[in-house]
């Protein structure tokens, strides 16, 4: 195994579409015999971006990280709604898209910063009476889930063509981005899924100083210990966040 030296600290990733945060773990822990690894902040399958893989020690700071800002780029299309909020869901409806300019929705969207109260949606990974709800969705098992304060710092529309459109971002920890989307679109009277997500930066972490996962695994040892963030740097980030 690897020294316990060679393993403390964090390595950014970016994640690709189409696997999970926790197969990105088990990817990495198999390639460098890792003992203890972790990660902050999930990304679903359909999702790619900025992954922080905490590495032996780290994995101690995983709470006080986790709980930072995050900012994420995507897209949407109005007209459509699904029971996940995003493109991978079942369609339940289908409404006409009233015309709309890109000024317009900037407005719609701008009711959307600050404190908001949301209400996760039915597939997600929130418990309730100690179930995932995923889990009860797939049983076609609907509950009244609580809304939780959340805040938007910047909700922007970069560009919008009828019915589709691109937007960033910027929100605290827990914010449901396919939520705010699907809210907009409820609010505009048509419905909205989220067609796109990926996260670009989480607190002080920026994607630009990630590592694409198939890039990371072709790395030897070394190479792989000069990715690393160390333990006692990572620690200072950790407290600078609070």
């Amino acid at each position: 195994m690897i020294g316990e030296d060679f393993v403390d600290g964090a390595v950014l990733v970016d994640k690709p579409i189409g696997c999970t945060s926790h197969d990105v773990v088990n990817q990495v822990r198999r390639r460098f015999q890792l003992k203890k690894t972790g990660h902050c902040g999930t990304l679903d399958p359909g999702a790619s971006g900025l992954l922080i893989l905490l590495l032996g020690q780290g994995t101690k700071l995983s709470d006080r990280l986790m709980g930072e800002d995050k900012v994420y780029e995507g897209s949407f299309e109005l007209g459509v709604t699904t029971d996940s909020y995003d493109a991978s869901g079942e369609v339940l409806s289908r409404m006409e898209v009233p015309p709309l300019d890109l000024d317009s929705m900037r407005r719609y969207a701008s009711q959307f910063e600050g404190d908001q109260m949301q209400v996760p949606p039915m597939v997600s990974a929130v418990k309730v009476n100690g179930v995932a709800l995923h889990k009860l969705a797939r049983k076609g098992i609907e509950v009244e889930r609580r809304a939780r304060l959340v805040y938007i710092y910047r909700y922007k529309i970069k560009n919008f063509k009828s019915p589709c459109g691109d937007f960033e971002i910027a929100c605290s920890k827990g914010v449901y981005v396919r939520s705010v989307v699907h809210d907009m679109g409820q609010a505009i009277g048509c419905g909205a899924i989220m067609t796109r997500l990926r996260r670009l930066q989480s607190g002080q972490f920026k994607i630009a100083d990630s590592i694409p996962l198939e890039e990371l695994k072709t790395l030897s040892r070394e190479e792989f210990k000069e990715k690393v963030i160390p333990f006692y740097t990572l620690q200072k980030m950790a407290v600078t966040a609070y």
